[in-house]
C-alpha cells in the first residue's frame, strides 16, 4: 500500500482503509525503551495481555510466550500491571537502529 501525501488524503483525515492495522507496524514508535520478558518469574496471570493497548503480548495455550515488538510501542503498561516480584516484564533500553 502506497503512503499518501497530504494532498492525496481525504478531507478530515478519514482513514479510507479501516482495519488496516496489520499493515502498520506500530513498534517503530518506541522511544528507546522496550519491555523484556523474564519467563522464569512469570506466573501466566495474563495481566500484561489484558492491559496491553497494542495486542503485542504473545499468548499460546493460555501462557505468556513473549512480546511482538512489531506492534509494541513501549508504553510500559505491561510492566506496571505485572504482579510478580521480581517482575516478569521490565523496561530496558533498546539499541537504536540507524
Amino acid at each position: 500500500m502506497k503512503k499518501m501525501g497530504w494532498k492525496e488524503l481525504p478531507p478530515g483525515a478519514i482513514n479510507p482503509w479501516p482495519g488496516n492495522f496489520m499493515e502498520v507496524k506500530t513498534g517503530t514508535f518506541r522511544g528507546g525503551l522496550k519491555p523484556v520478558f523474564h519467563a522464569e518469574h512469570c506466573i501466566h496471570c495474563l495481566f500484561c495481555w489484558v492491559y496491553c493497548p497494542d495486542n503485542a503480548i504473545i499468548v499460546e495455550d493460555g501462557k505468556m510466550k513473549g512480546i511482538n515488538y512489531d506492534y509494541c510501542k513501549g508504553c510500559g503498561i505491561c510492566t506496571v500491571e505485572c504482579p510478580t516480584d521480581p517482575k516478569s516484564l521490565t523496561m530496558e533500553k533498546e539499541e537504536q537502529k540507524l
